[in-house]
């Protein structure tokens, strides 16, 4: 379960002003630009502490960890709701924080992990898929689990775990991902059997047939057009000359 709040603090500053260089600037002290929201408070812009920030994300909770901002000598306890990374460096940019109010029931991401190696691997030769890796739910903060770490020792092949089969006690939690969603499963491996090469062939060869002939005979009906265009011209002066030698 979760983490008492009181036990985890992180240091923060009000911020009075905004921008890339007041980012930059803080972020060689050692902080980082942050907004804090949520609860019966508005927004506040903030500096925090970033070595302890990363501290929480990379800890069992992850950003489901509950802590307090200290603010002013006013803690007020909160969680990571969002945060930037630098993509190159994996630097922590920027991070959002949420008011928690301890007696109200929130919503959360909670990651799923298997273990062991499923039977319908080890002795049908199946494939082992994991589908769904978090599931949403709703608690009391103080009930925020860390993780749901499910066995797979005994998942044989065509068979699955779902989110029904997850441990969750009903009193305290309330589980909002679908029931009947697919946590992991076990496949059978699929392979594309080679057909013979003269059959391969016969296949290739088929189709062209009906074109070849296809466009031969447009060609002879091409040809054919042409002849009687300019045997029609032909015809109607051989019937003129006809006439004039009559008259």
């Amino acid at each position: 379960m979760a983490e008492k709040a009181e036990q985890i603090v992180v240091e923060s500053a009000p911020r009075a002003t905004r921008g890339k260089n007041e980012a930059r600037r803080l972020r060689q002290t050692g902080k980082i630009p942050a907004v804090l929201y949520g609860g019966k408070g508005g927004p506040v812009t903030l500096s925090v502490n970033a070595k302890q920030v990363n501290s929480i994300l990379r800890s069992p909770m992850g950003h489901n960890t509950l802590f307090q901002v200290s603010l002013g000598g006013k803690p007020e306890p909160a969680i990571v709701k969002e945060w930037l990374v630098d993509p190159t460096t994996g630097t922590l940019l920027h991070v959002d924080l949420m008011r928690v109010a301890m007696d109200v029931r929130m919503k959360v991401k909670v990651p799923v992990h298997t273990f062991g190696e499923p039977a319908g691997v080890k002795v049908q030769g199946g494939v082992f898929e994991v589908v769904t890796r978090e599931v949403e739910l709703e608690c009391l903060p103080s009930d925020i689990p860390t993780e749901f770490r499910m066995d797979v020792s005994e998942l044989m092949l065509g068979k699955q775990l779902r989110v029904s089969d997850l441990p969750v006690d009903p009193a305290k939690v309330k589980m909002l991902t679908e029931p009947e969603r697919v946590i992991a499963h076990v496949v059978a491996l699929r392979i594309e059997e080679e057909k013979p090469a003269e059959a391969a062939a016969t296949e290739a060869a088929a189709p062209a047939e009906p074109e070849v002939i296809k466009k031969g005979k447009k060609e002879v009906e091409g040809e054919e057009g042409v002849e009687a265009a300019e045997a029609q011209p032909k015809a109607e002066k051989a019937e003129k000359s006809e006439k004039k030698e009559k008259k």
